[in-house]
């Protein structure tokens, strides 16, 4: 699409000299002198906070932490905390127009350039072909230079700072900003330019994830504020734009991202940002706003959304996930959409400016510098009668109950062995849930992957053949999953191995016009097995004769079910943001039998009532 776009209209030609300018300067002061006086205390409120934190030191121990413990967490929080501290800086400067945090935006662009990789140690050479396993590359290798996410994500940084404060710097110490920028050519430019490895780039590898548009709109971003050379920087852009395409190849027609909600910030949000950049750079000659494809994408967090802060929350994603408003506020602004315009903005939360965990500089200038719509727009929402077919996920709303049903595949980007799984929402809250992600550790995106709990589906809304689970890889999948106009229906016998000798699997998910959901699984073995049904519930459980109560939900059980409730104690700091203190574990056994036909029916709950 881009590169489409470029062969025919030459970057070269659409560029006409005019200062690349994404944000006011600092010493602009008419435009930051603009910003709320409200918006203005919160700035300096964070400001004030990271003041008070020193630089904290980064060591070779704590990259090799990763691979001895297996802890991220050890090498970035002093590593991101760095980088938030001197964004807090750097915003101070910008907001007073006074050089009261210039010693620390300074102190803090010196060490960043002195830290011997920006690529955090879990990302360490993890997409060079043939790299050795981590334990036998602990530390960085200055001679191999990668570009991770944050390392791209530091370039965009310090780049931005020298941008806004260029005159304080210079003022101070004009090597100042010739040494960022020899760093950033020698760890971001020149490997951008010159290297054809990095898996993310799409060259050696097509299944591309968030990785592609998150490293590409902050090169993109940095190399149009640090490239002076016009010829370089149209070569630069245009390999850019090129990698965007191949990432946009793999995104299907409808907009799914099989990462989930809660990844769409840096996916299609990222986009957005490569977008708006090219945008600027051509002063509005190259624009993709009247593309369907763009336009779907953009709005798939929107497509998602449920009530009260939560979102469909298959594989890796959150529950109630960070969803950026004011990319999608920006996005519905540029394809003149109403609606989607609306559900941004009410997703914004402001002022109550904050740095996040990986700190992205440019979408809180995004946040400062992008105006509210009229409010009276905000109660706007996306219907919610939703069928992707990439994904193969069905999403219907009757009587305040809220179906989310998937079929897919188990080697999806973020997977969890989840085929067939389901949710329910009653008036706005979760009743039958996908516990979500964890903090990731060595473990994550490994071989025991699915040694986690949240990954297995023995934890999703699915069965369990005698002790058999669905197995991970893209060949466990679903099979005839169509959408109905009350449901959907799937065959779900593809997700499990040989090992559970499944001929057939079938389910079909019906949700009434009262709000009533049926789930009927009709099964055929090749030998006699029990087949337990899983259901993960928010609330407690209450076991009666022939049904169970759970908070706002009522499941009524088939005859001769054996049931049990398991308590999980939420103890990861990530799931119990969105799931504070317990979830449970309701498993409904049928006797072995060659063939189990079931079916589960879910209503509001008198407490639900």
């Amino acid at each position: 699409m881009l590169g489409q776009f470029l062969d025919e209209h030459p970057l070269s030609g659409l560029m006409d000299g005019s200062a690349f300018r994404p944000f006011p300067p600092a010493c602009d002061r008419a435009a930051w002198e603009s910003i709320s006086a409200e918006k203005r205390e919160d700035l300096l409120r964070m400001a004030a906070h990271y003041r008070a934190i020193p630089y904290p030191m980064l060591t070779a121990t704590q990259f090799m932490a990763f691979v001895r413990s297996g802890s991220r967490k050890v090498y970035e929080n002093p590593y991101f905390l760095r980088r938030k501290k001197l964004i807090a800086a750097l915003l101070g400067c910008c907001v007073t127009g006074r050089e009261d945090d210039l010693v620390d935006v300074i102190d803090g662009l010196w060490c960043i350039c002195e830290e011997t990789s920006w690529v955090i140690s879990a990302h360490n050479g993890s997409a060079h072909e043939g790299m050795r396993p981590p334990a036998q590359r602990p530390l960085p290798d200055v001679t191999n230079p990668y570009i991770d996410l944050f390392a791209a994500q530091t370039g965009m940084i310090l780049s931005l700072t020298c941008f806004l404060l260029a005159d304080s710097l210079d003022r101070a110490a004009p090597v100042i900003r010739r040494r960022v920028g020899l760093e950033i050519e020698r760890r971001i430019l020149t490997p951008f330019a010159t290297r054809d490895d990095y898996w993310w780039m799409g060259l050696i590898r097509k299944n591309l994830n968030n990785w592609t548009p998150w490293i590409v709109s902050d090169v993109m971003l940095t190399a149009s504020l640090c490239i002076s050379d016009r010829v370089r920087l149209c070569e630069v852009i245009d390999r850019a734009c090129r990698m965007l395409d191949r990432w946009l190849d793999i995104m299907p027609e409808d907009g799914g991202c099989d990462e989930g909600a809660g990844y769409w910030n840096m996916a299609g949000g990222s986009m957005l940002d490569c977008l708006e950049t090219l945008e600027q750079l051509t002063q509005g000659r190259m624009t993709f706003w009247t593309e369907e494809k763009i336009r779907r994408i953009a709005a798939f967090p929107a497509t998602m959304q449920l009530d009260n802060g939560w979102f469909v929350n298959f594989a890796d994603c959150d529950a109630r996930p960070f969803i950026s408003g004011e990319r999608l506020q920006y996005a519905g602004e540029r394809f003149r959409d109403g609606c989607l315009t609306a559900v941004g903005a009410a997703l914004r939360q402001e002022p109550s400016y904050q740095i996040s965990d990986t700190p992205l500089l440019r979408r809180l200038l995004q946040e400062v510098f992008h105006p509210h719509p009229a409010q009276s727009a905000a109660s706007q929402r996306i219907p919610r009668d939703v069928w992707l077919p990439s994904l193969e996920v069905r999403m219907l709303e009757r009587a305040g109950a809220i179906l989310v049903a998937k079929g897919g595949h188990n080697g999806e980007n973020h997977n969890h062995n989840d085929v067939g799984s389901f949710m329910l929402y009653l008036d706005g809250e979760p009743a039958v849930v996908d516990a979500g992600n964890m903090v990731y550790t060595a473990k994550t995106f490994s071989s025991e992957r699915y040694t986690l709990w949240n990954t297995r589906s023995r934890n999703h809304n699915v069965p369990l053949i005698g002790q058999c689970e669905q197995r991970p890889g893209v060949q466990y999948r679903a099979g005839s999953a169509a959408c109905l106009p009350d449901g959907m229906t799937l065959d779900m016998a593809g997700a499990y191995g040989d090992e559970a000798g499944v001929t057939a699997l079938s389910r079909r998910l019906s949700l009434d016009d009262a709000g009533v959901l049926t789930l009927t699984d009709s099964i055929l073995l090749q030998e006699e097995k029990p087949v337990c049904w899983v259901f993960m519930l928010r609330c407690r459980p209450e076991l009666q004769e022939g049904s169970v109560t759970a908070g706002p939900v009522r499941l009524d059980l088939p005859a001769g079910m054996q049931v049990r409730a398991e308590e999980i104690v939420i103890e990861d700091e990530r799931m119990a943001h969105s799931y504070p203190g317990s979830l449970w574990r309701l498993a409904c056994e049928d006797a072995p039998a060659l063939r189990h036909s079931a079916a589960f029916t879910f209503r509001k709950s008198d407490a639900g009532a």
